[in-house]
């Protein structure tokens, strides 16, 4: 397969672009944050009267952001996109591509499913060059890459998915205020971490709110924190091993990992409530204590979209701020990120399909989105000033500092151990039992898992 298609077409869509420029949220050329030159590139591809049909997960709000990106390849190709949202995304993919009528394109959540339906023949490889520009153009690169690279059904590995929308969890909230008041500096390293966190305790204070309580999945917060120092006592690698289960679970690297979690989970002083509350408390209801006065508690680790649950009016930035989770400078492991991301992959043959990939490469489809809401990219040549806000930029930095990033761990094992034993093995851990316990229990589950 090529990727002539992006080059090789020389008609500019003239028609294309006056008919759907009335309809674009920024227009052509009047705001200096983009790169209207990717823009103008596009039009090379004539594909007026040409369908493109799209299927992924996105509903609401999130479905109109993508429609306004789709919008310019719409407008500089002449393409007819139609997309489709589905709240069974994950069901309706399988009965499409199973069933004979898949889409052209298919937007999946996470990596697992694609990989299924690349190994059963479902997808197809993406064209050559993609694996090599999204390692040579995204932090981390080689990790996203990875993350679109499966099995095929000839036993071969193939770049069959593109990464596009990131997400993250290796962040820690807190107050500025508080932090002013008290005098403490957002800590740059693990260590410093550890250290603020006794300082604030020798100060009279509790440094940490954890909640893992979420109905029937009850637990997972702390999955998030075990992975997050998965990824700081062990390498890639490592983490990797872990997922595949070809590291158990009950190895002395998962162990520590566990551990280092406990260290913040289980002393009663580092905890608002006492290790009894973190596993009662609601993963929605325990950042509360960030804003009460006197402070419950100094800092929260949680992914990028807890502040839906901040009290109404908090200003981020203002009100509350975050900082990344660090890294130990003593183990020379980089800066790891957890977090997740979609994929775009191919399910037809459709030529469209191809022309639609080289679309993504461009830098006006990630600063579109994030001129609006909702939107991370590990993109290099972006315009960081084109994020909407300063939170979105700072969280953008974040994954561009990155030199590995990670898929949320439990997302990519089988059920019944990341939406299962991981999950009610971590309320077992804050109860009482020790890692050795727990992860015994977990790797005894996934033995018997076929």
């Amino acid at each position: 397969m090529t990727r002539s298609l992006y080059l090789s077409v020389a008609v500019l869509a003239f028609a294309a672009s006056s008919a759907f420029a009335q309809d674009l949220k920024f227009a052509p050329g009047a705001d200096s944050r983009f790169d209207w030159a990717s823009y103008d590139a596009l039009k090379s591809m004539d594909l007026k009267g040409k369908k493109l049909t799209v299927l992924g997960p996105w509903l609401g709000a999130d479905r109109d952001l993508f429609e306004s990106v789709l919008d310019y390849f719409r407008a500089a190709t002449g393409a007819d996109v139609q997309y489709s949202g589905s709240d069974s995304f994950e069901q309706q993919i399988v009965i499409d591509a199973e069933g004979g009528s898949p889409p052209d394109i298919a937007v999946f959540p996470q990596p697992g499913l694609a990989a299924d339906l690349a190994k059963k023949g479902r997808l197809i490889p993406l064209a050559d060059g993609v694996e090599g520009w999204i390692k040579d153009n995204y932090a981390a690169g080689d990790s996203w890459a990875a993350y679109g690279n499966y099995l095929g059904p000839d036993g071969a590995h193939h770049q069959y998915a593109f990464p596009f929308k990131a997400d993250l969890k290796s962040l820690v909230w807190y107050v500025p205020e508080n932090f002013e008041d008290a005098g403490y500096e957002v800590p740059q390293t693990m260590e410093e971490l550890k250290a603020l966190t006794e300082q604030i305790v020798k100060d009279g204070g509790t440094p940490w709110c954890i909640g893992l309580g979420s109905g029937g999945a009850t637990g997972w917060p702390a999955t998030d924190w075990v992975e997050d120092f998965m990824l700081r006592d062990n390498t890639p690698e490592d983490y990797d091993a872990w997922v595949a289960n070809t590291l158990k679970f009950d190895d002395p690297k998962v162990l520590e990992a566990i551990d280092d979690f406990g260290w913040f989970a289980k002393n009663d002083t580092f905890v608002a409530g006492g290790v009894g509350a973190v596993a009662t408390t609601d993963f929605r209801d325990s950042p509360k204590g960030l804003f009460t006065s006197p402070p419950q508690c100094y800092m929260h680790r949680m992914a990028s979209f807890i502040p839906s649950f901040f009290p109404e009016g908090t200003v981020i930035g203002q009100d509350a701020d975050f900082f990344y989770f660090p890294a130990y400078a003593s183990k020379d492991l980089g800066k790891p990120v957890l977090g997740a991301g979609t994929m775009f992959a191919k399910l037809s043959d459709n030529p469209v399909g191809d022309a639609f990939i080289s679309f993504l490469e461009s830098p006006i489809a990630h600063e579109v989105w994030m001129a609006q809401s909702g939107f991370v990219t590990p993109y290099k040549a972006v315009n960081p000033a084109a994020y909407a806000n300063d939170t979105q930029r700072k969280m953008g930095e974040i994954m561009l500092n990155a030199t590995t990033f990670r898929f949320d761990g439990s997302d990519l094992m089988p059920g019944a151990i990341g939406a299962g034993a991981f999950w009610t093995g971590m309320i077992d851990y804050v109860g009482g039992k020790s890692s050795a316990q727990v992860a015994k229990a977990i790797q005894a589950t996934w033995d018997t898992l076929k």
